[in-house]
């Protein structure tokens, strides 16, 4: 199989089932900034030194290629491949994994600069990624597109779990947090 097609060079590519759609579409552009938050996701990775965190990471990785292939399937035109479905137990899946992590934490009381070790670095570059893959996914929805619940939801709380996941590598390396602090000017 050749990685080059040449049927993109006019700015159009395919999506589930062979739909031709504009490289610019909000569509193309919510899975294609999942797919560089999963990119993200995989230099997070060669930081990490927990396996636990690893093992939850890879995971993470293979479910935003479901959400991708959720995305890059035009559901008013086909039906969605049951391998792309993302569900409400992928959801209540990082739910847990935040609250194991925050058992690790002292309490969070005030702003914190996204910035500690390298690993928890890429965290806060993560949880960005994502939130800006969650703000592309709403206006997609916004086009009129149809976007289950549990695919936001999903994006939503992944982000919380970069969060809660750098300050715990903050925690793992014994670096502090860095506190925000106003300063007037």
């Amino acid at each position: 199989m050749k990685v080059y097609t040449k049927t993109g060079d006019k700015g159009e590519t395919s999506l589930v089932g062979g739909q031709r759609v504009s490289k610019c579409c909000e569509r193309l552009e919510s899975y294609g900034t999942v797919d560089e938050l999963n990119s993200f996701v995989g230099v997070l990775i060669t930081y990490c030194t927990d396996q636990k965190d690893v093992d939850f990471l890879v995971n993470i990785q293979g479910k935003l290629f479901v959400v991708g292939g959720y995305l890059a399937t035009d559901n008013s035109q086909r039906e969605i491949r049951s391998g792309n479905i993302v569900t409400s137990e992928m959801v209540e899946n990082v739910e847990h994994e935040i609250d194991r992590l925050q058992e690790l934490l002292p309490p969070l009381k005030l702003f914190i600069l996204p910035s500690g070790s390298r690993a928890a670095s890429f965290a806060h570059v993560c949880r960005t990624v994502c939130r800006k893959a969650e703000r592309c996914i709403l206006r997609l929805a916004k086009t009129g597109a149809v976007v289950d619940d549990n695919v936001t939801a999903y994006i939503n709380r992944l982000s919380d779990y970069f969060f809660v996941l750098a300050r715990k590598l903050n925690v793992d390396n014994n670096i502090q947090d860095s506190i925000w602090r106003r300063t007037d000017q």
